[in-house]
Formats: C-alpha cells, sequence, structure tokens
C-alpha cells in the first residue's frame, strides 16, 4: 500500500466523473499542483473544457487549471495513478467502473466521493467499488464526505469535510492530498457512517424542500432536520456505523446544509414538489442528478429490510414514487402516535 505522502511531482491522480463537484474537487487537486487526468462522459463537454478551459454545462465561470487533463478514454485515466477518485453518480458507479476496475493498479487508492445508495443491492459506493475493482481491500479505500456545495469549493470558500477509511494511514495521505488553506480535512474510520450520512441526508432535503414548497415555517423545517438526523442514526446503528459520526461532518453538517442550502438540488427538487409540481416533469427538466430522488427508493426498501422506524424518509418515498399529495404526508406524520423523544435507538 502506498505510504502517507504527497509529492506534487509524482502523485498522479485520476477522476472519474465530470460533474460539477467531480470537476470542482479535480480543478481543485490540480490548482494545487498535482497532474490531475479526468474522464468526462459527454463528448461535447470535454471538447469544450479542452477548448475554452471551462466546464460550461456542469460549472460554468470557473477557469479549469492547465494541470487538469479531460479525456473520453476511461482505462487511460486511471491506469498508472496513484490515487483515483470515483464521483459518478450513485445509480452508474458500478456500470462505469465495472469498465476500468482492471486498469487500477494494485497499489492505487480509490476515493469515493459519489452519495447514495445502490437501489438493487442497497450497497454503498463503496461495496459497489469493492465488488467491481479487482482486488480492492478495505486498507486501500477511502470515502469523502460533508457539508460542501461544488459551487463554493471552486470559488474556494472555506469549506471543511471528512475522509473516511478503516485504515488509518490511508486516511492520512488522503487528508494530505485533499487539504488546501480552503478545503479543511478532518479524518474518520467509520465509513459505513460516512456514506450512509452522505446518502440519506439527500432524502431529507426533499422533505425539507416540500416544507419550503408548502410555504411552511422555520419551526417546521427545523424539527424535521432534527428528526430526519434521528433517522439517519437510527438506520446508521443497525448497519453497523458508529453512533458518534452523525453528531460530525459526514452527518449532522452535511445535513444541515443540504436541507438549508439554495444549492442543493435536492432541497430544490422537493420545494418544487411542495409547490405542486410532478417528479417526472422535473426529472425531464434537470440536467444534473438529483441523488436523493433514487436513494429514496433504496432507503425505504432498506428500512424495511431491516426494520428500521424511518417515517419522514417513507413519507418522502411516497410522495416521489405513489404520488401521495405532500400536504397528506405532513398530516400523517404529525398525527402518529406519540412517544417519548430521547428514549428511543
Amino acid at each position: 500500500m502506498l505510504q502517507p505522502r504527497v509529492d506534487v511531482s509524482t502523485t498522479n491522480i485520476g477522476v472519474v466523473g465530470a460533474g460539477s463537484w467531480g470537476t470542482a474537487l479535480a480543478n481543485m487537486l490540480a490548482v494545487k499542483g498535482f497532474s490531475v487526468d479526468q474522464w468526462v462522459y459527454e463528448t461535447d463537454v470535454k471538447e469544450a473544457m479542452l477548448a475554452e478551459k471551462e466546464n460550461q454545462r456542469f460549472l460554468p465561470g470557473v477557469t479549469l487549471s492547465d494541470n487538469l487533463h479531460p479525456s473520453g478514454d476511461l482505462n487511460s485515466v486511471v491506469a498508472g495513478k496513484d490515487l483515483v477518485l470515483v464521483v459518478t453518480p450513485s445509480h452508474v458507479t458500478r456500470q462505469t467502473m465495472a469498465r476500468c476496475g482492471h486498469a487500477i493498479g494494485p497499489q492505487a487508492l480509490v476515493v469515493s466521493a459519489s452519495k447514495g445508495i445502490e437501489n438493487r443491492t442497497h450497497l454503498t459506493m463503496s461495496g459497489v467499488l469493492a465488488q467491481v475493482i479487482p482486488g480492492l481491500s478495505a486498507d486501500r479505500l477511502a470515502v469523502l464526505s460533508g457539508p460542501s456545495f461544488a459551487k463554493e469549493v471552486a470559488r474556494q470558500v472555506a469549506t471543511v469535510v471528512t475522509v473516511a477509511s478503516s485504515d488509518e494511514k490511508t486516511a492520512a495521505f488522503v487528508q494530505q492530498v485533499f487539504v488546501t488553506p480552503y478545503f479543511r480535512v478532518y479524518t474518520i474510520d467509520d465509513v459505513v457512517g460516512a456514506e450512509l450520512g452522505a446518502a440519506v441526508k439527500n432524502v431529507i432535503a426533499i422533505a425539507a424542500g416540500v416544507i419550503d414548497g408548502l410555504g411552511l415555517g422555520l419551526n417546521t423545517r427545523a424539527a424535521l432536520i432534527t428528526r430526519g438526523l434521528v433517522e439517519i442514526r437510527r438506520l446508521g446503528l443497525a448497519m453497523g456505523a458508529q453512533p458518534r459520526t452523525f453528531t460530525g461532518l459526514a452527518g449532522v453538517g452535511d445535513l444541515i446544509l443540504t436541507c438549508t442550502g439554495d444549492l442543493s438540488r435536492n432541497h430544490t427538487i422537493g420545494k418544487q414538489i411542495g409547490e405542486g409540481k410532478k417528479l417526472k416533469d422535473l426529472l425531464e427538466e434537470m440536467h444534473m442528478v438529483a441523488e436523493g430522488v433514487k436513494t429514496a427508493r433504496s432507503v425505504y426498501n432498506l428500512s424495511r429490510e431491516r426494520g428500521v422506524d424511518m417515517p419522514i424518509s417513507h413519507a418522502v418515498y411516497h410522495v416521489l414514487y405513489d404520488d401521495l399529495d405532500p400536504k397528506t404526508a405532513l398530516h400523517q406524520l404529525m398525527t402518529r402516535d406519540l412517544k417519548q423523544e430521547l428514549d428511543e435507538t
């Protein structure tokens, strides 16, 4: 395994994915001085990045570093790299990484910045990567998570995140690679907790958006965030996560940002649903992914499978997929059986 070292002249990085988050991270690393190859799925986006030094579709207004090298060749982007950063939408992570997994070197570290739970398997992205990248062991895998909007990172707004890995040296290496004066990185050893916090908060953010779309108040939003965190923690504990993870950046930090920030795609789609728009029409209009839409299905099925009580998440699922009226969903949540608050799991 790579030892924790950072040498700009010899450490090569491959980034898989060129949406707003992938481009923001790739460019941040390139500006820092790393040589970064980035796989871009859309040919027109790649050509524009090469010609204009800008990802006009997903991250407009940000000038790309000369150290960032967009490419349409997936295997060449990951081959021979010291670190491979995966920033694909969760629902295409399996098929994308299965195509190039064989090209990732046996010593390379793999960092996931994708946030979601696979619909069919209910695996988080680390589980998917472990299945499709030959020989990928836990000590070569890390997860980057925390409250971080791509546009703000690209503008070098002060941001604080965490890197989760079961291996302390891997976490320290990734921490040193990503840290900048405006991008502070902590480490934790709870990969499952970090991934579940990152994924489920998108579902809760849709609910927060619905609340705003309905014209409800700050009282309602505060209650939703608080009880949403309880649901995230419940599922996390059932999946073997550490309770303290959900009080940190990958838990409450990411949840607050995504439930309150205007840059949140999940909050935005929830708000539009609260205003009366239909999910099908909204998805046709969007060119970027709102991860919470697909994750809502995974969380609904996974929580039922595990026997975890997640009423807010279930309400989001029924609003999205069963056309439940948002006002009816809110009434059902508010009139559930009464119970004590703090003696719950």
